[in-house]
């Protein structure tokens, strides 16, 4: 599993589920099966059910009666949950970061490292590819993906750079891509650039804002009263969207109250301040220095249920 990806914050996700034993957990992102190992290895008469779109993770699936899992995105939670006739659960986990099986697997075009077909793809059963977005979105959608997703420095230039070369030939592989960038990024910030740039690409191919939104929003109606959530994020329109919901049941982060003055909100954040990986795990795994833990219980406030 670890061969697949290594479960960042592992620890302290588990510590902020507050496993009751006999209860009904939710791991959205099972990836290499490592959270979800902890939570079994927690559980006695309780239950598991796990979601992942990419049907690569299912050689990590652990063979345990009371585990389930979903080979779909996490977004159709609500709909497999009545499915299998469940109504609440104790526990979500979201570890809403990309597996180094992605990043290291050439084919699937997650990384700039390789020469290797546009991709980006967690489920490779869908039709929208990178190699789409850059040859085929308009110059104001392509502006409006890097700026919003990838927080780009130069978005004109480099949304112009693309404009020019697609006209002259199809931009197909990574390395064709990257070849067009470097017109635009210097040297010194490649790395950085190149990442953020990545980063947007992955997100419109997946729809990974929207899908983020909808869990929350579905989070809010299958949790128990006192039911945790616990997400791991890896960059701030995540993050942003999660600690926004958190305090305030809404996306923009506007606090509501009721007639007595109280928050009207799904949640009650359990960790005030943002939770990271010590220096310890960051040395261990570098790809978990930019996370962010964050843990909220479901409140029962009358007036929001």
């Amino acid at each position: 599993m670890e061969a697949y990806h290594i479960p960042v914050l592992l620890k302290e996700s588990i510590e902020g589920l507050s496993i009751n034993p006999d209860g009904i957990y939710i791991d959205a992102t099972f990836g290499g099966g490592g959270h979800s190992k902890t939570i079994l290895s927690e559980l006695s008469s309780g239950k598991l059910i796990a979601f992942d779109q990419d049907s690569d993770v299912e050689k990590n699936l652990p063979d345990a009666k009371n585990f389930t899992f979903v080979n779909h995105n996490f977004r159709y939670i609500e709909f497999f949950l009545r499915y299998y006739k469940i109504e609440k659960v104790d526990g979500i986990l979201a570890d809403l970061g990309v597996s180094s099986h992605h990043f290291n697997t050439e084919k699937r075009g997650f990384s700039f490292r390789f020469d290797t077909p546009l991709d980006m793809r967690m489920n490779c059963n869908q039709k929208l590819k990178a190699v789409d977005i850059i040859n085929e979105y308009s110059e104001e959608k392509l502006f409006w993906i890097l700026k919003n997703f990838g927080e780009t420095e130069k978005t004109g230039q480099l949304v112009n750079a693309i404009i020019t070369a697609r006209r002259q030939k199809p931009i197909k592989t990574t390395i064709d891509l990257v070849t067009i960038l470097m017109q635009i990024i210097p040297e010194r910030f490649k790395n950085k650039e190149l990442a953020k740039i990545f980063q947007a690409l992955r997100i419109e191919v997946n729809g990974e804002i929207e899908a983020l939104k909808e869990l929350l929003l579905q989070s809010a109606q299958i949790l128990k009263p006192h039911g945790r959530i616990v997400f791991i994020t890896y960059h701030s329109l995540e993050d942003r969207l999660a600690k926004n919901f958190i305090r305030s049941g809404n996306f923009e982060g506007i606090l509501e109250k009721d007639f007595y003055g109280n928050a009207i909100t799904p949640f009650e954040p359990i960790n005030r301040k943002v939770i990271t990986p010590t220096l310890e795990e960051q040395e261990k795994n570098p790809r978990s220095r930019s996370a962010k833990l964050r843990i909220a219980k479901r409140t029962v406030l009358k007036n929001i249920e």
